[in-house]
């Protein structure tokens, strides 16, 4: 009885330290979007949080190894919980580090320049967040349809995407002043549009966590340099 006790508060802690690794996953996404549009306070509080990343991606990696180690054997839905908490980390991870990479490019870009898709950013950045939110809540909870809702809510983000890189290949071609700054800040649209794509693969591990399944496109897995190995 002791030993199960454990083992359900071991599940519990990884839990807990999923759900916190993704509010500060989904504050950052929201941050670097602001950030982009020359919010320094927002900027500073994205390139600050690595400490915090290393800490909760090292406890939920640390909690899921002590349980396959020490709880042996793991079958059915426990094995799959953890097996993919284990996996969906470097997930969120991979998001956290995108966002501090599109603060670093925004803070590099004038002002002025960035206006031209603030709306955009702000928009895509907000969209992205929301799916990471929905995507390890759909987690947490075994919810496969919430799951489903976040892969469905990929198209509009990039459907975005199209709408920034249209506009600003335009302004390059009609030689804007601030052109020089205008792949950057395609670049910091890239990030977000990919951070949805992440946040397809976190949904994928709701949907293995209930269904044992889990599939990901292979021209996914190569577009986000191989990630999920």
């Amino acid at each position: 009885m002791a030993t199960r006790t454990k083992f359900t508060e071991q599940l519990d802690e990884v839990e807990g330290f999923i759900r916190r690794f993704g509010e500060k996953t989904v504050a950052d996404v929201r941050a670097a979007g602001l950030a982009a549009n020359g919010d320094r306070g927002a900027a500073e509080g994205v390139m600050g949080g690595r400490k915090a990343e290393d800490r909760l991606r090292s406890a939920i990696e640390n909690t899921c190894l002590d349980i396959m180690l020490l709880q042996q054997p793991l079958i059915g839905v426990d094995l799959r919980f953890v097996s993919g908490a284990f996996r969906m980390v470097s997930d969120l991870s991979h998001i956290d580090s995108m966002t501090r990479d599109a603060v670093f490019l925004s803070e590099e870009i004038p002002e002025k320049a960035s206006k031209k898709i603030s709306e955009d950013i702000v928009r895509m950045s907000e969209d992205a967040a929301g799916m990471v939110e929905k995507a390890v809540d759909a987690f947490c909870a075994s919810d496969v349809e919430k799951a489903q809702q976040v892969m469905e809510a990929d198209a509009a983000v990039n459907q975005l995407y199209v709408e920034v890189e249209e506009k600003l290949v335009g302004l390059i071609r009609d030689g804007k002043s601030s052109a020089q700054y205008l792949p950057e800040l395609l670049m910091v649209a890239k990030y977000f549009e990919r951070i949805g794509d992440l946040a397809k693969r976190i949904a994928s591990w709701a949907i293995f966590r209930v269904t044992g399944e889990h599939n990901v496109a292979e021209k996914e897995s190569q577009r986000l340099g191989g990630a999920e190995r």
